[in-house]
């Protein structure tokens, strides 16, 4: 919750974007992902700091990217922001990249 509220207070909206089943079993093997996507999503847009939940097939959000066109681009964790996956699209129309730093006791895979 820390990473969305952080996330939320960024910017006017927070929309949070999850890779769809396929693309997590892809990602991660078989077995994966524990929880559907409509389950994941379902959990995210209950939360308060969410306004929207997408899902997208990709292995990356690169695509999404180009269509919605946040203003801020939020990664949670231990990454640089030439780390972050569409960073550089991001940046090309002048939208920002912000890396939250690590929240103690906590991890952003359910």
């Amino acid at each position: 919750m820390t990473y969305l509220e952080q996330a939320r207070a960024l910017g006017d909206r927070l929309i949070v974007a999850v890779n769809d089943d396929a693309s997590v079993s892809r990602l991660k093997g078989p077995g994966r992902p524990i929880n559907s996507v409509e389950r994941r999503m379902a959990v995210l847009a209950g939360l308060g700091a969410v306004d929207w939940v997408i899902s997208f097939p990709e292995g990356t959000p690169e695509n999404l990217l180009t269509h919605v066109k946040p203003d801020v681009l939020v990664k949670g964790g231990d990454y640089g922001v030439d780390q972050v996956v569409g960073a550089d699209i991001v940046q090309a129309y002048g939208g920002e990249v912000r890396v939250l730093g690590l929240v103690e006791n906590s991890s952003t895979t359910a």
